[in-house]
């Protein structure tokens, strides 16, 4: 009788409490950007100690392989291997520019963080991320704006030429129809080859070569990138 009401004592004090899981949480995803597609979308619960990508650090192969070529079969599996839950392509392919895909349910069950990643097209390994973030335990809709990320792994010479599967340079496809051709490619002098924020593109308005296979009047962005609303049941 004693260590019950000490036990409850302690919680009433705020000392011992019960662990506090994440509840059903709905997420919807809007591609903010001017003629940008996004590849299909990965939204992933998971634990704290996860991660489908970390700013300042070396990409993983399967970010690679997102970032360059659209496939998050790797980062997918990655996440449910750890105990994770996911809805992998909930828009049913790309998502273009203006659109949004929305009530992409999830039951976190003790999974307390959330990620979202999308390759962004035409580019050469941009991706639209979000990273371990906490979600509320309490009842609500919290809104975000997402960045767009480098991930470090490929020349952004934007040059649209097919390529997609990882280190193979080049973009593969600008989905909109709206890329050129023959463009004798952008010279890319960054040094950083973690993952970091996208610098956008530079583009040209000459679709039978220039620089770049990038139209400057469609393709560039400034950051954000997306809006996602998170509401927790």
């Amino acid at each position: 009788m004693k260590r019950t009401l000490v036990t409850a004592s302690l919680m009433a004090a705020g000392l011992f409490s019960l662990p506090t899981l994440a509840a059903d949480i709905e997420v919807s995803v809007t591609n903010l950007t001017h003629g940008n597609h996004f590849t299909p979308l990965l939204i992933a619960a998971h634990d704290a100690d996860s991660h489908l990508f970390q700013v300042g650090t070396e990409a993983s192969a399967a970010l690679q392989k997102m970032a360059e070529g659209g496939d998050i079969a790797d980062l997918d599996a990655a996440v449910i291997g750890n105990a994770g839950v996911t809805s992998a392509n909930p828009a049913m392919g790309l998502l273009a520019a203006g659109a949004s895909v929305n009530e992409v349910m999830l039951d976190t069950g003790d999974n307390t963080h959330l990620s979202i990643v999308a390759m962004v097209l035409p580019t050469n390994d941009a991706f639209v991320g979000l990273d371990g973030w906490e979600i509320p335990t309490e009842a609500g809709t919290y809104t975000m704006y997402v960045n767009a990320y480098d991930a470090g792994t490929e020349a952004n010479d934007e040059i649209i030429n097919g390529g997609g599967m990882s280190g193979v340079p080049g973009i593969p496809a600008a989905p909109g129809g709206d890329g050129g051709a023959n463009g004798t490619g952008v010279m890319d002098n960054s040094e950083n080859s973690n993952v970091h924020t996208h610098p956008g593109v530079l583009g040209d308005m000459d679709p039978a070569g220039g620089m770049s296979d990038l139209d400057s009047r469609v393709h560039r962005w400034l950051n954000p990138v997306a809006k996602v609303v998170v509401t927790v049941k």
